[in-house]
């Protein structure tokens, strides 16, 4: 048996051999703060193996297994650079999954098994060793970390950010068909977990989002608003709005994006939109509906006013933590289209924001958007007219120089957008796929722990990053985890910056890079970078 800890910044292949990993020998970490490490093992012999924690931190130790999941299409042929840990199918370690006690370890295999200490309260400031020993009858291995806590409590991150929240991906995949007990219990754990890993903003559906949907189809109705036509009139219900609005605030969501006004790629029409008309519960909008038609004006001018005044009056003014989308990725193509439609929602919220993913400059240079995501490796333009706030995504587009969470990716460059967000005076990050459980334009849905890759059309890791466990339990991925420490540098850099002063934490950064730029399309290709930086930053922190 041999065994080693390592950081969370390695990926462990089966196939690899554990000479290769790096010891991680002790590490530094803040209060607050969540803290990964592995401990990575190998045996000639097939087993069980029982495992105990010994440390005064233990009570705060989370263990998982890692899992290994298939990806038929890891990177695209051709759209690649080389700063992949591989490009060929195979299996992936990515899967999370909560372990106690005994684990079972395949001989001549590199296993992994991961450690999250779960942050620290105050008054838990020191060195502590933590020993991990692995037992198989007469059979014993330990191995050992020292963590150094830092006495400073990890501020909440400002940035904010957000993955797009698919409820009707949880209703298909656990064959729930309405809104009820079992669905929002199962929403407040999916809504939990990504709070913990760093998410403070969920798209509402207050009607069904047009995402990822063919011209033409529809995906399953989770319109969270009620909607009666009677004499021509609308009567809106916002019951169950309220309930999935109650439940985000307690887990902690700060900020609620409402789902796109129109269409995805254009604008070009209307969500699908279902109301009881004379007792029939039906749809009355949709692809067969322009955007601009005047029926669905008239019924935007009712329903928007009509919600901002519900989150107004009966959320404790959470009218003012509303964010609004127009329509998903528009080009120039789409300007005038887009214009239009603007020009109509925007006196209809007020002074509260439009934010939408688009990359071309000319619709913030406009006006028609408050808040545009430009995706990380066209934002230029953003950055150098120094557009406030600046926000970016990434999806399945950005395969070179820029950061990602693909699995064939090394784990520093998922990690490492956190860094360059602070230096490039990002305020927020939005990326499509918290959940995302379907097949291209969504004609049926997949299983995620088989089909990694949405059947082809995304390379592995893109649309998803936690995985639904059997009874609603959500298992996070090592992706969820790793993105979720760049928010945490995000955050010890901010702390950093006022008590030092920004030019002092920049030429940190600078020297840590050892002269190659950190912007949004260039870093350090190596996980000492990160590591030895969040190490000087929390040595500096504890001097401060």
């Amino acid at each position: 048996m041999k065994a080693k800890i390592i950081s969370s910044l390695e990926k462990c292949f089966a196939d690899e051999n554990i000479d290769s990993k790096k010891e991680l020998g002790s590490f530094s970490l803040l209060l607050g703060e969540i803290y990964s490490f592995q401990l990575c093992c190998s045996d000639d012999a097939s087993g069980y193996w029982e495992l105990a924690i010994d440390s005064p931190l233990a009570p705060f130790i989370k263990a998982y297994r890692v899992r290994s999941i298939p990806s038929a299409l890891p990177v695209y042929p051709d759209n690649y650079d080389d700063d992949y840990l591989r490009i060929e199918p195979g299996l992936y370690p990515d899967l999370l999954e909560p372990m106690e006690g005994r684990v079972f370890l395949a001989r001549r295999e590199l296993n992994s098994l991961w450690f999250e200490i779960d942050r620290l309260p105050e008054g838990f400031a020191g060195e502590y060793p933590i020993s991990l020993t692995l037992k198989k009858n007469d059979a014993e291995l330990t191995v050992s970390v020292c963590a150094r806590v830092i006495p400073r409590m990890l501020p909440a991150p400002e940035i904010i950010f957000t993955q797009w929240f698919y409820v009707d991906c949880l209703m298909d995949y656990y064959g729930i068909h309405e809104y009820n007990d079992e669905l929002f219990e199962i929403i407040r754990r999916f809504v939990r977990n990504a709070v913990r890993y760093g998410q403070n903003m969920i798209l509402t559906p207050v009607l069904s989002p047009s995402l990822d949907t063919a011209v033409g189809s529809y995906r399953r109705n989770v319109q969270l608003a009620d909607i009666t036509v009677k004499d021509g009139e609308y009567i809106f219900g916002f019951g169950k709005l309220g309930r999935f609005v109650d439940i985000c605030l307690e887990e902690g969501i700060k900020y609620f994006e409402i789902n796109h006004f129109f269409t995805q790629w254009g604008a070009a029409a209307c969500p699908q939109v279902y109301a009881t008309v004379d007792g029939e519960y039906k749809r009355i909008f949709g692809w067969d509906k322009a955007s601009n038609s005047p029926e669905y004006r008239d019924f935007l001018s009712k329903l928007i006013p009509a919600l901002i005044a519900y989150m107004r009056d009966e959320k404790n003014g959470a009218d003012r933590q509303l964010y609004f989308h127009i329509s998903d990725e528009p080009n120039m193509d789409h300007f005038s289209t887009y214009k239009e439609l603007s020009d109509f929602v925007k006196p209809l919220i007020g002074d509260r924001p439009v934010m939408d993913a688009l990359s071309s400059y000319e619709f913030y240079k406009e006006g028609l958007v408050d808040i545009p995501v430009s995706c990380v490796d066209h934002a230029e333009p953003f950055v150098e007219n120094s557009v406030d706030p600046l926000w970016v995504y990434y999806c399945c587009g950005q395969t070179q120089k820029v950061s990602n969470r693909f699995f064939a990716m090394p784990s520093y460059r998922t990690r490492v957008l956190g860094i360059q967000m602070w230096k490039s005076s990002v305020n927020g990050f939005l990326q499509w796929g918290y959940n995302f459980y379907n097949s291209q334009c969504s004609h049926y849905r997949i299983n995620p722990f088989t089909i990694s890759d949405g059947d082809g059309f995304s390379p592995s890791g893109d649309a998803f990053s936690v995985y639904p466990g059997q009874g609603g339990i959500p298992f996070p991925s090592l992706r969820e985890v790793v993105f979720g420490e760049g928010l945490q540098d995000y955050s010890a850099l901010k702390l950093l910056e006022s008590r030092i002063g920004r030019g002092s934490v920049e030429k940190l950064i600078d020297e840590a890079a050892g002269g190659i730029p950190v912007t949004l399309s260039s870093y350090p290709r190596n996980a000492d970078f990160i590591l030895a930086l969040r190490d000087k930053v929390n040595s500096l922190l504890a001097e401060a």
